[in-house]
């Protein structure tokens, strides 16, 4: 096999494994009542850990046998990947509208990292890093304040998974930086920089979970997996001297699938807000049941039945100790002066 076959197969294994953790991670979410950031009694969720750490794995893997254009439009495929695996494995059926905004999400974020070129990468110094460093950590805290403020959940997701994006895309930012700096002869002289990118992954990791409850699967998934790359290739033309393919007319192209992905996250959402069938007649169900176990309820239910008049004698059959017709004298609330 070649290199960059090679390349691609490990790529897509990658994006296979990001997307079973997601899934498990969705899983938890839904079934677990404790902590929303880091259910650690959850055997589950530590499964998706060993997932999360697999995939990233295999996705630093391809990028050693394949360009990082290749390698990077390669790994937004785990929206796709992800729902029919959840519909295969969980029965989680995903609709129309989920599927347009899986697939607009995917060509979009593939069309901007594919026009994205790599220059002569420069270091960061280590001011740079620090600056980098506290402005992410304070475009995360703004982002978490402003899902608890939210109130629809699905929003409040959406709002979580963006900032767990941006936690995620500053670990890469700076993975590729100590990664450029380290030297066998003195492994720990990076020591700053890995401790740092190690709290931004742990960040993201915390803030996806707790994106997915209430969510569901896509939404969630998706506004990871465009943020996250696009957080790093921003800094990456920014800082790194990194540019796009084809000058302004690349320019431009990057705009457009930009906004391409972004309409995407729009429909994943809007998927998501609007009530689904399976939804309506779990709460049908539940008001049926409901409205079965009230008579009052059942009564004004019942619109094509004859109904006693005030006044009426009403036949309810033979009452044992009483004689065979009880007479009924049916008020109503207005007559019997409540209100």
């Amino acid at each position: 096999m070649s290199p960059l076959m090679l390349s691609v197969a490990l790529a897509l294994a990658s994006a296979v494994a990001y997307a079973a953790a997601a899934i498990v991670q969705e899983r938890v979410a839904a079934s677990a009542a404790g902590p929303r950031y880091a259910p650690l009694r959850s055997p589950a969720w530590w499964v998706s850990v060993l997932l999360n750490g697999i995939g990233a794995t295999l996705h630093v893997a391809a990028l050693a046998y394949g360009p990082l254009s290749l390698v990077q439009p390669l790994g937004a495929l785990t929206i796709v990947f992800a729902l029919p695996m959840a519909a295969l494995f969980v029965g989680r059926r995903a609709g129309r509208r989920a599927w347009r905004g899986a697939l607009m999400a995917t060509v979009g974020l593939a069309g901007l990292l594919s026009l994205t070129s790599g220059a002569e990468a420069r270091s960061l110094s280590d001011g740079e890093r620090w600056l980098l460093a506290g402005a992410t950590f304070a475009a995360v805290a703004v982002l978490f304040t402003a899902a608890r403020v939210v109130g629809r959940s699905v929003l409040r997701s959406v709002v979580l998974a963006a900032a767990a994006g941006v936690a995620f895309g500053m670990a890469s930012v700076l993975t590729k930086s100590v990664a450029e700096e380290w030297t066998s002869t003195a492994p720990l002289a990076e020591w700053t920089g890995l401790l740092v990118l190690s709290a931004f992954a742990v960040t993201g990791l915390l803030l996806s979970q707790a994106s997915y409850r209430g969510a569901g699967l896509a939404a969630p998934l998706a506004t990871v997996t465009v943020v996250n790359p696009v957080v790093a290739a921003a800094v990456g033309v920014t800082l790194f001297g990194e540019s796009f393919r084809y000058g302004a007319a690349g320019t431009v192209a990057a705009l457009i699938c930009g906004a391409v992905a972004t309409g995407g996250l729009v429909q994943l959402t809007l998927d998501r807000m609007t009530a689904s069938p399976e939804s309506l007649s779990v709460s049908s169900a539940s008001s049926s049941a409901s409205s079965a176990s009230s008579p009052d309820s059942t009564i004004a239910s019942d619109g094509d039945s004859p109904r006693p008049e005030v006044g009426q004698g009403v036949d309810v059959g033979a009452v044992p100790g009483t004689r065979p017709n009880l007479e009924v004298e049916v008020r109503s609330r207005a007559v019997a002066g409540r209100s």
